[in-house]
């Protein structure tokens, strides 16, 4: 079963957007869910993070105040809440799995499964 994230798209400078994250057939809240962003020419990036465990949430700086992370495991979703988008942001957006940790992890070689990335492209 994939990790599944729609949501992405074309939007302009100081525009909002929602992408979210399911997985159907998983016991979902048994995994930290993360998300990372990879421009062209760019290392993948960690965005934010949502813990298994407490219900903890983790940004980077670069997008703290603008990214919220959620998650709903009743219905196996984990959203990332993007507003005030910046040119910047503009990257491939993807969702990722890892078993549940103490410490949620912002490095995405420790994340086991992926879905497939949808594009943010964001113009001023």
């Amino acid at each position: 079963v994939q990790l599944q994230a729609p949501g992405g798209g074309p939007v302009q400078a100081g525009d909002s957007l929602r992408l979210s994250c399911t997985d159907s057939g998983r016991t979902f809240g048994r995994y930290d869910i993360g998300w990372f962003r990879q421009s062209p020419g760019k290392d993948r990036e960690f965005v934010a993070a949502a813990s298994a465990i407490g219900g903890r949430t983790v940004y980077a700086d670069s997008v703290k105040g603008r990214f919220t992370v959620s998650r709903d495991n009743s219905n196996n979703m984990v959203f990332l809440q993007m507003n005030n988008l910046k040119p910047e942001d503009t990257a491939v957006y993807y969702c990722a799995a890892d078993s549940a940790k103490l410490r949620t992890s912002t490095n995405w070689k420790t994340y086991s499964r992926w879905g497939r990335g949808t594009l943010v492209t964001v113009s001023s």
